[in-house]
Formats: C-alpha cells, sequence, structure tokens
C-alpha cells in the first residue's frame, strides 16, 4: 500500500547530498552514493564486465512533482521517463529512472530516445558538453513511491533502498538521472 500524507501519495524526500550527514548513510552505499564518476564505468568495473541495460519502459508520462521541480517543468508537461534495471553479474543492482523533458529531445537531443538498451550514462559520460549539477540523496521506504518499482521483482517487502539524482546538461538542456543502489549491490 501507497503511503499519502496531506491527501498526496509520497515522493522521496531529495536532499543536497553535501546537506546529509553521512553518518547517518549506510556504510557500504557511501561510495556508491557519492561517487560523480560514471556509475556506468564503476558498475562495469566492479562486476568484471558483466553488465547489462534491463529496460524496464520507456515513455511519455507526467513526472513526479520533484522531478517536475528539479527540471523547472509545468505542471501539465510530459517528459519522456525512461525505467531501467543496471544489471551485473546476472543481478540487478540499480534501478535507475531518468526523465527527458520534450524540450531536450530537439537537434542532437533525439539520440536520447534510441538508447535501446544501451546505458544512459555511458552516453552522457561520452559527451564533453555535458554538465552535471550537484548530486541529491534520498532514501526511499515500502509504500512510497518509486519503491514498487524500484524493487519490482525482487521481493523485497521491509528493506529501504538509498538513491541519488543529479540533473544533466545535455547542449544546455535538463534531463534528470535518478539511481537507486539495491541490496544485491556490493560493499566497494
Amino acid at each position: 500500500m501507497k503511503v499519502k500524507r496531506g491527501g498526496v501519495w509520497q515522493e522521496p524526500v531529495w536532499r543536497p547530498a553535501d546537506n546529509v550527514l553521512r553518518a547517518t548513510l549506510p556504510r557500504r552505499l557511501l561510495t556508491w552514493l557519492y561517487d560523480s564518476a560514471s556509475l556506468t564505468l564503476r558498475l562495469q568495473q566492479a562486476s568484471g564486465g558483466d553488465f547489462s541495460v534491463r529496460v524496464l519502459s520507456q515513455g511519455w508520462q507526467r513526472p513526479l512533482l520533484s522531478e517536475r521541480l528539479a527540471l523547472a517543468m509545468g505542471h501539465h508537461e510530459y517528459g519522456m521517463v525512461r525505467q531501467v534495471q543496471l544489471i551485473c553479474q546476472g543481478q540487478p543492482w540499480v534501478y535507475a529512472r531518468s526523465v527527458i523533458p520534450a524540450r531536450t529531445i530537439s537537434g542532437a537531443g533525439r539520440q536520447l530516445l534510441m538508447l535501446g538498451n544501451r546505458p544512459l550514462g555511458a552516453f552522457l559520460f561520452a559527451n564533453r558538453g555535458v554538465v552535471r549539477e550537484p548530486m541529491e540523496i534520498a532514501c526511499v521506504h515500502p509504500g512510497e513511491m518509486i519503491y514498487d518499482d524500484a524493487t519490482a521483482g525482487l521481493g523485497l517487502t521491509q528493506e529501504t533502498v538509498w538513491g541519488r539524482r543529479s540533473v544533466f546538461r545535455f547542449e544546455q538542456k535538463p534531463l534528470l538521472v535518478s539511481e537507486f543502489f539495491l541490496p544485491s549491490i556490493p560493499a566497494r
């Protein structure tokens, strides 16, 4: 059952990474949460190259309120929402949710629609003009929005899931990438 507060489904509470007390975070996830380099590359290295992307869904929808605010989108604006699992050594280690506003998918941004099972992170970090804004961190609890999508098929019922997100600017146009670290990810 989803948690409602004030008649509204509860979204993750995102906090600037620099304002999160590190002692409150799981030690095994600290380096994953705070590493600003390419997560795709790090996962490929940690898994010995046994890495793939499983696309769960991709389509036009109205992003969550916190996502629209992060991207300065209007209340009725739609974006391309892509949900994937990053699979390492046969296990989903990361659930990623990306929101790409329609205004970002023009010109060279059209490439973002044709990723298929290729990692978005590899695309972003391969483009020198991409700028990453400061990261935010959130903890998602059972019953909150995102939790069911992040843990689909994993058989989890009570474990919290920690994540991070950043707005990236591709040709000065924004897109939001949220990454949630699943229990199968090793502490490294």
